[in-house]
C-alpha cells in the first residue's frame, strides 16, 4: 500500500469508534462520511459535499451529538443510517431524503448513564440492526422502497451499552449464525437472523471493551481496548487466535469480503492490514500480518477498505480535517 490523495473535510473527525463510513457503488468512485459533533460530513461519488445534522433537539442549543454513521446495503436498496444521543435517522444513500426517524426512550429521571444509539448493520436481507446504550439491539424491517420502516423486534441480551454490530460478509458454515453484537464489557452475542432473531451463543467479556467487530466465513474478529485482536469460531464460540496488534485502544476494524483481509486502526497512530484464512488441511483459523502504516501524530478513529478486495483503504483521525487514502 502507498499513500495516495487526501480528501478535505469541512470539519475534523470526532474521537468515536468506527468513525468512517464508506460506500462502494459498482463502477463508481466510493462515497465517504465522517462524524464531527452534531454533523455528518459526506463526500459523495456524485454531487457536491453535503452535511447532515443530527435531529431530535428542540432548539439549536440542544442538538444531540452524533455517535456513528454507516451505509447499510440491502438487496433492494441502500440506506444511510445515523445514530445519536436522541435516536436513529435513516436517509436515502445520497443523504438527500430522510426516510425514517426513531426516537430513543429517554428516561424521565436520567440515571448516571448517558442515552445514545451506536452500532449499525444491515442483516438478514431486509433488516437494519442498531444498538443502544441500554444494551438493547433494535431490529428495523426495511421495505423495498418508501418510508414504511417498522421496528420488528428488540434483542435484549446485553447488559452493557452496544459498541458495534456486524453481519456475515462471506458464507457462514452450518449453525454459525450470521450476526454478531458487541458491548462495552467485551461480551459478544451470536445471532441467526430471520423472521425472528435467535440467540445461538454468547462469548463472555473479560472486562475489556470490544470496540469493533467483524464476521467473515464463520470467523469473528474482535478488536479490544487493550489493543488485542481476537479471533473466535462463530459456530462454537471457541477462541482461535489472539494478537497483540496495537499498543493502544483499537477504534476500528474492517473486513474485505472477497479476500479476508482485515484492517485495524487504533489510538497508537498505526493502521495494520491482516489476512484471515482457514487452513485447508485442518480447517483451523489463521491470521497473517500483511502491512503496517503509521499515520504520524494521529489518533486513528476510522479505517475502512474502499473496495471488496481490500486493495485500497481510507483512514480518519481525531482532529484531522481530511480523509487519508491508501
Amino acid at each position: 500500500y502507498r499513500r495516495e490523495r487526501s480528501l478535505a473535510l469541512r470539519n475534523s473527525s470526532s474521537a468515536l469508534y468506527n468513525n468512517l463510513a464508506v460506500l462502494c457503488p459498482p463502477a463508481r468512485p466510493p462515497a465517504f462520511g465522517a462524524v464531527h459533533g452534531t454533523i455528518l460530513s459526506l463526500l459523495g461519488s456524485e454531487g457536491p459535499p453535503r452535511q447532515l445534522q443530527a435531529r431530535g433537539g428542540g432548539s439549536a442549543l440542544s442538538t444531540p451529538l452524533l455517535t456513528q454513521a454507516a451505509w447499510c446495503e440491502l438487496p433492494t436498496r441502500v440506506l444511510l443510517v445515523l445514530t445519536s444521543q436522541r435516536g436513529v435517522q435513516m436517509y436515502e444513500s445520497d443523504g438527500s431524503t430522510m426516510v425514517f426517524w426513531h426516537a430513543l426512550d429517554i428516561p424521565e429521571h436520567p440515571a448516571a448513564h448517558s442515552v445514545f444509539a451506536r452500532g449499525i448493520s444491515a442483516a438478514g436481507g431486509r433488516f437494519i440492526c442498531v444498538g443502544t446504550s441500554f444494551g438493547a439491539v433494535l431490529v428495523f424491517d426495511i421495505p423495498p422502497k418508501g418510508t414504511n420502516v417498522t421496528l420488528n423486534e428488540v434483542l435484549e441480551q446485553h447488559r452493557d451499552p452496544i459498541t458495534d454490530i456486524a453481519a456475515e460478509q462471506g458464507q457462514a458454515p452450518d449453525g454459525a449464525g450470521d450476526l454478531v453484537t458487541a458491548d462495552d464489557s467485551g461480551t459478544l452475542c451470536l445471532w441467526s437472523t430471520g423472521e425472528e432473531f435467535t440467540l445461538l451463543g454468547q462469548i463472555p467479556g473479560s472486562g475489556c471493551t470490544c470496540s469493533s467487530v467483524t464476521l467473515w466465513n464463520g470467523i469473528v474478529a474482535a478488536g479490544y481496548g487493550n489493543g488485542q485482536i481476537r479471533l473466535w469460531e462463530a459456530g462454537s464460540g471457541r477462541i482461535c487466535a489472539q494478537v497483540s496488534a496495537h499498543a493502544r485502544w483499537i477504534y476500528a476494524l474492517d473486513l474485505a469480503p472477497l479476500t479476508g483481509k482485515l484492517l485495524s486502526g487504533a489510538e497508537d497512530s498505526f493502521v495494520h492490514v491482516w489476512k484471515l484464512s482457514r487452513n485447508p488441511d485442518t480447517d483451523d483459523i489463521e491470521i497473517q500480518h500483511c502491512h503496517a502504516e503509521c499515520v504520524t501524530d494521529t489518533q486513528v478513529c476510522g479505517a475502512r477498505f474502499c473496495d471488496p478486495a481490500g486493495d485500497t483503504f481510507a483512514v480518519t483521525g481525531y482532529d484531522l480535517s481530511e480523509i487519508l487514502c491508501y
